[in-house]
């Protein structure tokens, strides 16, 4: 099975103590290595065993399938990583990841995940297998702190099969940091630039000699952002038990609780002055379009729920996984109206108050059937999730706001509001948002000798209804759509480690929007086609894949590049490419692991938008990147380590209908430093700093929606972590 050459001695060592901790997780892993041993003609050779969570699957089947035999485009990202790369958000952890375009929206604006996967949105994450909220068309998503991960999944192509709606580019899952029977206490404290300060604490272990382990993860985070004036605040509080009731039966129950008291910024700034030459004068990273007592945005969440697994024998298990939601969210903000050719931009003034319930539960039954020489994994689910929000909506009169027609952009005032409490709203707007979706869902993996199999299917039932009000006005929209989604797949390894791969999926997401006349749009289907190898070499120190992928999606519903308050569904449009990456451990010491991915994205058939042969935004032709890392061992310098890593984004579309221009390709650089301070002296056993740099050169660049709203990626910061491990 595979594990990745960054983890540590010490992870691994962790692992396999909570590995021999859980009898039911052993024995089910212990069937899966005796298939696999039988799978490459060995029984008597040892299996190295990963284990980022006592209950984890692979998310991409819900199977403790290896990543080297799933037939599909799949990247990992461990926890070392991210603790390298002092890693904040889900945005900055798939900075790296072959095919992803992270952070399309800049560097301030963190309310929202956004990244592109295969060239398509991704409008929600998961969290342990089941998916974040998100208040459709609004602001409120739910975004876990990277300190609570463990490890994080990003599985290519359409994967509705196993979790219902889906973008066909891809999804990302991240595995949370889960109770450990052996004792373990890190705190640790950053500072660094933009006045840097936090704080964290992740403590696990045994409650006395009973059969209960813990985990307790608090953070308390304050940054200033780039752009003047604002700030990011933040502070986590994620305990979780673990409750091993026999040795067959396993409950974890979790609490994550989040407030968000600042999260920067939600406007954008025009290109010209940033991307092109004004003659007015240029903008910078620190230029903010807002105004300072008005501009706030603020969240809080709560997730708790439990995952229950039982294993009625060594072939057949139970696993159910359930978890509850509420939310609030609360800005005030401006939105840019266009850029005048004296400087002054036009900007209007809104507010949005939202708040979501949701609730998701699935439940999963697998076990193991031989047939002569086939051995048959199933997989039978039922899941369900829920939804209920609000949200209001507000516009604001500007006529009475003294100067705040004439704000110069070169020369921003931004304290021109001086009373936020006074001002009146123009046009309000209240919205009761509910859907629900059940899904039924089996999988069939076969294993003979070198040759795996997957064949699974789906049907949904979605329905949503959307309650408008304005002044005295209700329009009610309701939606029911129901969809059957299948794959199928195939992968042969062969002695040497090669694995050719080949696999075919189908997509569903369902549609709310009504375009601009009040008709309902058609359900959004998709399909992809993947062709690819694996590579493992026998030792493990060097893995490989290569992907040659088409995506097919109709019906896709945008945003009408014309008018920001409409909908449009235009109708096809194609993602093909192919994906490389790789990870060589050249010696104890030094690993490498490089990626490169092609795109060509069009829109291939668009009967009434004016859109087709156009590229979509947000989609460079190409992007690569690579990150390595060296251990020094001995010597002076014992205990020290080097990172770096570049990443490169090429050219990509300034808008929807590719008329004004293009966005910038751009190569950022990273650096991190690492040092373990006992090497200085005993006393200070279980104390390490790292030090990152994000951007070394201060390359400036850039992402667009269009030429009136433009962001800034991330400037050269430097960070400090000081850790000690207990």
């Amino acid at each position: 099975m595979y594990i990745s050459p960054s983890l540590k001695r010490t992870f691994i060592s962790s692992s396999l103590l909570a590995l021999f901790s859980s009898p039911t997780w052993a024995s089910e892993r212990t069937d899966d290595a005796i298939q696999s041993q039988e799978t490459n003609g060995a029984t008597n050779q040892d299996e190295t065993i990963t284990v980022v969570g006592q209950m984890h699957r692979n998310a991409t089947t819900k199977t403790s399938l290896a990543a080297e035999e799933t037939p599909q485009g799949l990247s990992f990202i461990e926890s070392e990583e991210l603790e390298y790369r002092e890693v904040q958000s889900l945005n900055q952890a798939l900075r790296y990841t072959p095919g992803v375009v992270t952070e399309t929206k800049g560097t301030d604006v963190t309310l929202l995940d956004n990244y592109y996967v295969r060239g398509f949105a991704v409008n929600k994450s998961y969290y342990d297998g089941l998916a974040l909220p998100y208040l459709t068309n609004w602001n409120l998503q739910f975004q876990p702190d990277p300190i609570t991960v463990q490890q994080i999944e990003v599985f290519k192509g359409p994967t509705s099969v196993l979790y219902g709606a889906m973008n066909p580019g891809g999804m990302v899952n991240m595995v949370a940091k889960s109770p450990q029977m052996q004792p373990s206490t890190t705190v640790s404290i950053s500072g660094g630039s933009r006045d840097l300060m936090e704080a964290s604490i992740d403590t696990t272990g045994q409650i006395g000699d009973s059969n209960l382990s813990y985990r307790l993860i608090g953070l308390a985070r304050q940054q200033d952002t780039q752009a003047d004036y604002a700030e990011s605040e933040r502070y986590v509080l994620a305990p979780s038990l673990n409750w091993q009731i026999s040795d067959k039966t396993l409950v974890n129950f979790n609490v994550y609780y989040q407030k968000d008291p600042a999260m920067g910024i939600n406007s954008g700034l025009p290109a010209s002055g940033m991307i092109t030459s004004n003659p007015n004068g240029s903008l910078s990273s620190s230029t903010f379009a807002g105004d300072v007592k008005w501009n706030t945005l603020e969240r809080d969440f709560l997730m708790f729920g439990y995952k229950l697994d039982h294993q009625f024998d060594e072939t057949w298990s139970f696993m159910q996984n359930t978890r509850y939601t509420d939310g609030s969210f609360h800005q005030r903000n401006t939105y840019n109206n266009g850029l005048s050719d004296n400087g002054i931009l036009a900007r209007s003034i809104y507010s949005t108050d939202e708040e979501l319930r949701s609730f998701a539960i699935d439940n999963q039954i697998s076990g193991n059937i031989r047939a002569k020489s086939w051995l048959h994994n199933l997989l039978v689910g039922i899941d369900y999730q829920e939804l209920s929000g609000k949200s209001n909506y507000k516009n604001y009169a500007t006529g009475d706001i003294s100067g705040w027609g004439d704000f110069n952009i070169f020369s921003p005032n931004n304290n021109i509001i001086s009373d936020p409490n006074s001002l009146n709203s123009d046009y309000n707007q209240d919205n009761d948002i509910s859907f629900n979706q059940f899904g039924v869902y089996f999988q069939d993996q076969i294993k003979k000798n070198r040759l795996v199999l997957l064949a699974g299917g789906r049907f949904d039932l979605y329905k949503s209804d959307n309650k408008k009000t304005v002044s005295t006005t209700t329009d009610i929209s309701s939606s029911e759509q129901s969809q059957f989604t299948y794959r199928v797949g195939a992968l042969y390894t062969f002695d040497n480690g090669v694995a050719p791969f080949v696999s075919y999926a189908t997509g569903f997401e369902p549609t709310t929007d009504q375009d601009k006349n009040g008709e309902a749009f058609k359900p959004e289907s998709s399909q992809q086609i993947e062709l690819g190898v694996k590579y493992q070499s026998q030792d493990m120190t060097k893995s490989a894949s290569a992907s040659i992928f088409y995506i097919e999606k109709n019906d896709r519903v945008v945003t009408d590049p014309s008018d920001r308050q409409n909908k449009l569904q235009v109708g096809q449009v194609v993602s093909q490419g192919f994906e490389l990456q790789g990870r060589w451990q050249l010696t104890d010491a030094f690993d490498i692991a490089p990626n490169y991915t092609y795109i060509d994205k069009e829109v291939t058939e668009d009967p009434s938008n004016d859109l087709q042969g156009t590229t979509p935004i947000y989609v460079p032709e190409h992007s690569a990147s690579v990150w390595a890392n060296y251990h020094i061992y001995t010597g002076p310098l014992a205990g020290t380590r080097f990172s770096g890593g570049a990443r490169y984004v090429g050219t990509m579309q300034m808008d929807a209908t590719n008329t004004q221009g293009n966005v910038p390709a751009y190569t950022v650089a990273d650096i991190s430093i690492g040092y373990d301070l006992s090497e200085l002296s005993s006393s200070l056993t279980g104390a390490s700093a790292n030090m990152f740099v994000n951007n070394v050169f201060d390359e400036e660049n850039y992402v667009c929606y269009d030429n009136s709203n433009c962001w800034y990626g991330e400037e050269r910061s430097i960070s400090l972590t000081l850790k000690y491990q207990m």
